[in-house]
């Protein structure tokens, strides 16, 4: 069952990452951004009806504080990635977080990076380039060049950079309440703190037009479904496997970049996901 949960959180998050995709293209980021979590609220409030309140200790309180700056400086980013560049050109750099995971190990517990952890960061490395293969009549480096020019993807990286801080912190919350009552709980404090950046950096007031109304509620509905999905798939198994699964949002979000935006070299992207995700499983698998 986890696998089914997982499945629908990738299909969930994806479909939410399209729905406000097509949103940005007439209003500015970070209004998209508060919509998203403010239609988000209701079925996450309603789940507060059939959960059981857990007892909070001060590991939860500081894991949860801790992690909401960095939360809400990653979806600020997020949004401005989807705005700025192609879907099916940003989503596939999320892949990179345990490649960051590893690294902060390392400076915090002291891990080294075993065989299985090497070829991952290697394959994750090829699909990144695999990307913008296109590019390489021109020149042997431009794909990469083209990445660093590709302001999306830069912020996409410095996303999946901030993930892997999170989803520690998110887990350690979890373990000391529980996975739906963190999940609905924690987007509550989200949207709190959001708001007030939302008022002084948005460029237009937060005021929600009839004609946005139901795009935000379908934006809404899909990213409440993506938490309420991942917190129940990821108190039924290992975070690890979890995640992998999870990450079958980039073939979903690339799917809805050929089909609704049009995006253009979509095979090599695909190819490039398909290596970046892979090189995620066996640094995941390896680990274990």
């Amino acid at each position: 069952m986890w696998v089914f949960y997982s499945l629908l959180t990738a299909f969930s998050l994806a479909t939410s990452d399209t729905l406000t995709k097509r949103v940005l293209a007439s209003r500015d980021e970070y209004f998209v951004a508060w919509a998203r979590l403010m239609f988000c609220l209701p079925p996450l409030i309603v789940s507060f009806l059939f959960i059981e309140i857990p007892s909070l200790d001060r590991t939860f309180w500081i894991a949860t504080f801790c992690a909401l700056p960095l939360e809400i400086l990653a979806i600020i980013l997020y949004t401005k990635a989807l705005k700025v560049s192609p879907i099916s050109l940003t989503v596939p750099f999320l892949a990179l977080t345990p490649l960051f995971l590893i690294g902060i190990s390392f400076i915090v517990l002291g891990e080294k990076v075993s065989l299985y952890g090497g070829l991952g960061i290697m394959l994750m490395a090829v699909g990144g380039y695999a990307l913008n293969l296109h590019k390489i009549k021109k020149d042997l480096l431009a794909p990469i060049k083209a990445i660093l020019r590709e302001k999306g993807s830069l912020l996409m990286i410095t996303v999946a950079f901030i993930y892997s801080f999170t989803s520690s912190l998110g887990k350690l919350a979890i373990e000391h309440s529980s996975p739906i009552f963190f999940g609905s709980f924690y987007f509550i404090l989200v949207v709190l703190f959001f708001t007030p950046i939302a008022i002084k950096k948005s460029s237009e007031n937060l005021v929600i037009s009839k004609k946005d109304m139901m795009p935000l509620l379908y934006i809404g509905l899909t990213y409440a479904m993506m938490i309420i999905f991942h917190m129940i798939a990821i108190s039924m198994t290992q975070v690890a496997y979890m995640i992998s699964v999870k990450r079958m949002s980039l073939f979903f979000s690339i799917f809805y970049g050929y089909l609704i935006f049009k995006e253009k070299n979509i095979r090599e992207r695909t190819l490039g996901s398909v290596i970046m995700f892979s090189g995620f499983l066996i640094i995941v698998l390896g680990a274990e």
